[in-house]
């Protein structure tokens, strides 16, 4: 990066480690989740963690996000659910070094229909995953805004679940069926999957809303909220328009502080031994 700004220590990284593959879901649209998909990715690229983002989203939007659309047809995720394809026939590179991505395009609508009659339908990604997720040190899966078979497939593949939320006054509004959703995968599908943490986004600081419903939010979930908070930004709603990560559009903004602060709250977490369990069990109303 040509730009000077914060930057992270790759003092904590751990060497040779098996890579986390964490879910980042939220059924409700608009609350960040491919956001911090692209730029918590990219952030621990910048700490020279290897890092691979899986786009689960038929929009496609964490592709064209890391700058990688394109019209001409190439192999993606559709290719890996329903065909078979080896997922790392489909890695393309991005900009950072460290930070690959596994693309997603409108192909990929077809497969909530055309899983419902396949066999094993919800470990197909987990199988695509088996064997290339060890040269990771994480692996993100952007999950599209719905409880369909492809956020089953990505919550049946991962170990953590990463809940992005917006500080408004509906926030809470659906998170109840996320998380009834979680307990019936882990009873059905995938028994170690837990909750990595919530993350506040689109935090207006100057509000006295936005401090009353992050306030619910941590009272509701306790301490399986992250304390970084992600502020609602100009800037990090431009970078995705230049398929660029918020740190290589505008390193200098609280945007990139922010999800730079998050990628160090993240390892942190790990050196500490945390990041061998949960946070906690999730949180009832």
């Amino acid at each position: 990066m040509s730009r000077r700004g914060p930057v992270l220590s790759s003092a904590v990284l751990n060497e040779g480690g098996v890579g986390r593959v964490i879910a980042i879901a939220n059924q409700k649209g608009g609350v960040g989740k491919t956001t911090t998909a692209i730029n918590l990715a990219a952030s621990l690229a910048a700490a020279e963690r290897r890092v691979l983002a899986v786009d689960c989203d038929p929009q496609g939007n964490l592709t064209s996000g890391l700058g990688r659309k394109q019209k001409q047809s190439r192999p993606s995720l559709y290719e890996v659910l329903l065909e078979g394809l080896p997922l790392e026939e489909t890695l393309l590179a991005t900009e950072l070094p460290y930070l690959s991505l596994a693309p997603a395009d409108r192909n990929l609508t077809g497969a909530e229909i055309e899983l419902v009659p396949a066999l094993a339908r919800e470990y197909r990604l987990k199988e695509a995953l088996e064997g290339l997720k060890e040269r990771y040190d994480y692996v993100f899966l952007d999950c599209p805004p719905s409880l369909g078979l492809l956020t089953v497939n990505a919550l049946a593949a991962a170990d953590r679940l990463l809940v992005p939320l917006q500080a408004e006054y509906f926030a809470l509004e659906g998170v109840s069926e996320l998380l009834s959703t979680l307990k019936r995968v882990q009873r059905a599908l995938n028994p170690q999957l837990s909750v990595l943490g919530v993350l506040l986004t689109m935090v207006d600081e100057r509000t006295n809303l936005a401090q009353q419903v992050s306030a619910e939010i941590r009272q509701h979930f306790k301490d399986q909220v992250f304390k970084t908070k992600v502020p609602r930004s100009v800037r990090l709603g431009e970078a995705p328009s230049f398929g660029k990560p918020i740190l290589l559009y505008d390193i200098r903004s609280k945007g990139a502080e922010a999800y730079l602060a998050l990628a160090r709250e993240l390892m942190e977490h790990e050196e500490k031994g945390a990041g061998e369990g949960a946070r906690g069990a999730p949180a009832r109303s």
